[in-house]
């Protein structure tokens, strides 16, 4: 238990250093290429601004000078090698009929061009081309007429980018430094943080593996939301568990307590015998009357283990019921029938009402013996020539049996109590009369393996009425439906 304990801790670290690490490193990532598109992106936007800026400068002059139609001048020519020296690159002057009339790389002058980015400048759209592989970048301007905005021609500049691609890699180069010392410093800070974040679950951790019984007392984790809200979980854990414990060790106490109060009255009996046996000459009377004692005692001996062995069937998750079409009218009949006789010895009247015929889907077994149990109840705990009444109903889901007695009643603050085994409202009159304390969480087990419910109404002195409500058609739950796959 203490090595999974450990174990789950430290994956639990390693899944927050993880989280951390990623959370911290994605985003230097995604910084660094964004940096870097970005440095490329503007230094080519500036570059072609630039040249656009002073192709547009000389169109005007190329205009005024009548370069276009012929006109020569040193002064352009001049400037358009400055031109082509400053961003060590080509410049084409092309005319509105697609000609080139300029080329100072001097190879392609007469020659047509017709490029789509041509076409759109000369329509009256600037353009701008630019492809990484070639490493260059080529800026079409028009040559404009400021006079009468007529477009009589173009500039088309090549110039190569390797120093912005030499740019670019020196910034890559101290961005990955930069990312370097981040990715230590967040490994630092990850590694730091994840030990923080993970001190509660450990000391969840030291605290179970302490040796420390942790039935004893709640935990508090008050760090974060959800550690508390663990801690809340872990304490409700922990307070069900101690009522199940408590429950068992009562139980226990309860049913030694039980089985030994037969075999303490025997051994006294039997004792009390072997004693008059030593003295003298035992009288029939007082051996007889013995001698019943004890087959009493055996009797009740054997009816609580017979209870309890019923009570440990019910109890199984994968309790084995025996379902079938029931008609419950003559059930109850039959019932009353077996009990009539115990109800005339102590001068209780027996009745049954019923308003309808009910066939239901029940366990017979267990829904007879959780009945039984309850109009024998309400025969045992009754007043001299009082009265049981059962009734029968039904509607389009359920059928009721509701068992009225005109008996002693049960106070208020046992009626809570009364379904819990070896509970006894009064324990000396129910041994008196041969109660276990085990009839009803019997009927209440039987009731609710039906998918029931079971109440009850009391006051002291005024009687009893328990009411039971039964589906009619028996519905397998989704444990149940597995438990039989399973064979179980």
């Amino acid at each position: 238990m203490k090595d999974r304990l450990r174990k789950v801790a430290k994956s639990m670290h390693f899944r927050v250093l993880i989280i951390l690490l990623v959370t911290g490193l994605v985003p230097i990532n995604l910084i660094k290429s964004g940096i870097l598109k970005n440095y490329e992106h503007q230094t080519v936007e500036q570059r072609a601004y630039l040249i656009r800026s002073q192709c547009t400068l000389m169109g005007a002059d190329f205009i005024a000078d009548g370069y276009l139609d012929g006109n020569q001048s040193e002064t352009l020519e001049s400037r358009m090698k400055q031109v082509a020296d400053l961003y060590q690159g080509r410049v084409m002057i092309i005319d509105s009929d697609y000609k080139i009339i300029r080329d100072t790389y001097g190879l392609d002058e007469g020659k047509t061009v017709v490029a789509r980015e041509l076409i759109d400048c000369l329509s009256g759209k600037n353009g701008k081309y630019y492809t990484q592989t070639s490493d260059f970048i080529e800026v079409i301007t028009p040559i404009e007429d400021n006079a009468t905005k007529e477009i009589r021609g173009a500039f088309l500049i090549s110039a190569p980018t390797a120093d912005i691609i030499e740019g670019e890699r020196s910034l890559s180069r101290t961005v990955l430094l930069l990312q370097i010392v981040l990715t230590f410093a967040i490994v630092a800070v990850s590694f730091y943080a994840s030990s923080i974040l993970v001190r509660p679950f450990r000391k969840v951790t030291d605290y179970l593996n302490s040796g420390t019984d942790f039935l004893a007392e709640d935990l508090s984790m008050p760090d974060y939301t959800e550690t508390e809200m663990l801690a809340k979980a872990y304490n409700q854990m922990r307070h069900h568990l101690k009522e199940q414990e408590e429950s068992r060790q009562q139980f226990v106490s309860n049913v030694s307590h039980e089985l030994k109060t037969p075999m303490t009255s025997m051994k006294v009996l039997s004792d009390s015998l072997i004693q008059q046996a030593q003295v003298g000459e035992v009288p029939n009377e007082m051996y007889e009357d013995f001698m019943i004692d004890i087959s009493h005692e055996i009797d009740r001996e054997n009816k609580i283990i017979t209870d309890l062995l019923e009570l440990v069937k019910m109890d199984r998750k994968s309790t084995i019921i025996h379902i079938e079409d029931t008609n419950i009218n003559d059930l109850i009949n039959l019932i009353l029938k077996r009990l009539r006789p115990i109800a005339e010895k102590q001068q209780i009247d027996i009745s049954l009402e019923s308003y309808k015929p009910i066939i239901a889907q029940v366990d017979r077994t267990k829904l007879t013996l959780a009945i039984s149990n309850l109009i024998e109840n309400g025969i045992k705990y009754n007043k001299e020539k009082g009265w049981v009444h059962v009734s029968l109903n039904v509607d389009n889901t359920y059928f009721y049996i509701k068992v009225e007695d005109s008996g002693i009643g049960i106070p208020k603050e046992d009626q809570d109590h009364i379904f819990e085994r070896f509970y006894r409202v009064d324990k000396s009159h129910s041994r008196e009369i041969g109660g276990t304390g085990l009839g009803l969480a019997i009927t209440r087990s039987a009731v609710l393996v039906h998918h029931g419910a079971i109440r009850v109404y009391s006051r002291l002195g005024e009687g009893t009425t328990f009411t039971v409500r039964i589906p009619l058609k028996y519905t397998k739950t989704g444990k149940e439906q597995a438990a039989e796959a399973s064979g179980t």
